[in-house]
């Protein structure tokens, strides 16, 4: 079963009931008809609370990004933005051996200048909202993350890469464009702007062990596992931290390319200051004193 954010407000509400299915555990939910069909939908590990993954769902094109997927793409991230039990967010696909081809580009011969021009846009909000989500975010790359799909990836925190993986890159320039969903700004910000311009001039397409060596990704699994697995390992390390400093310490990260170092510490101040007085802070140093694991519940 799936978890369909357009369905729902919120992941908390519909934690209503498990079932098993194939040895592992998913969400009942009531959906109507059709709905398991849905391009991008929601997913939470119930065996590892709050770690949340948004699933991309079109097997067949490698999640090539159509109109319908980009709708249904912003709608989980609007339901991940505003629930509160979410602690990590884990971008991949349904079926190993894909992660996001880019956009449709057959679906895009037959859109008019006027379509084109809102689906980058609206990409464009997408893959903003993913970036500026308050929890982390990693993807889990397990197959061929090209144009619009490493645009994506790269509005995530952190990347993961399946050891197998052979096609990661912008080859924008070779079809006559340029990235245009954050690519050349995200990139560039990344790696420097000498490294960026390599990669976009020359269209170049990367295995994973290149794309980890030149700091596109961060993480490869070991060959025997994929890129979920790694990322979810990931994500565990991740959630086991305060949830509230983890919020903070995203906020406050995030606006170093934005401040200067003087505005940032006052800024990374005004993060931190509030999370003295958080019940998770009390429960961090009573854990500490009795020598336990804490137990943080986010308040």
């Amino acid at each position: 079963m799936i978890l369909v954010a357009s369905r729902v407000s919120g992941l908390s509400a519909l934690r209503s009931a498990r079932c098993a299915h194939a040895g592992r555990r998913f969400l009942q939910t009531t959906l109507p008809a059709g709905a398991n069909s849905a391009e991008a939908y929601l997913e939470p590990n119930h065996d590892r609370p709050g770690i949340v993954s948004l699933l991309l769902n079109r097997p067949k094109s490698k999640n090539a990004i159509s109109l319908r997927l980009l709708k249904e793409l912003q709608e989980c991230l609007d339901t991940v933005q505003f629930d509160k039990s979410a602690r990590v967010l884990i971008v991949r696909s349904s079926t190993i051996g894909s992660f996001c081809a880019g956009a449709d580009l057959i679906e895009r011969a037959t859109m008019s200048k006027a379509q084109v021009d809102k689906f980058l846009i609206d990409l464009r909000r997408a893959l903003g909202t993913l970036e500026n989500l308050p929890v982390p975010t990693v993807a889990a790359i397990d197959g061929p993350a090209l144009g619009g799909g490493l645009e994506m990836a790269l509005a995530c925190d952190l990347r993961v890469a399946g050891h197998a993986v052979t096609k990661i890159g912008l080859p924008e320039t070779k079809l006559g464009i340029i990235p245009g969903a954050g690519g050349t700004q995200r990139l560039t910000r990344l790696l420097g702007t000498a490294k960026a311009k390599d990669l976009i001039f020359t269209a170049r397409v990367l295995t994973a062990q290149q794309a980890h060596e030149l700091g596109v990704v961060d993480y490869i699994s070991s060959p025997e596992t994929t890129g979920y697995d790694r990322a979810l390992q990931l994500a565990g390390e991740i959630s086991s931290s305060a949830p509230l400093a983890l919020r903070a310490a995203k906020q406050a990260i995030s606006r170093v390319p934005d401040l200067g170092f003087e505005s940032g510490l006052d800024f990374e101040r005004a993060s931190y200051e509030p999370l003295l007085h958080s019940k998770d802070r009390t429960e961090a140093l009573q854990a500490f004193k009795e020598k336990r694991v804490p137990v943080f519940k986010g308040e």
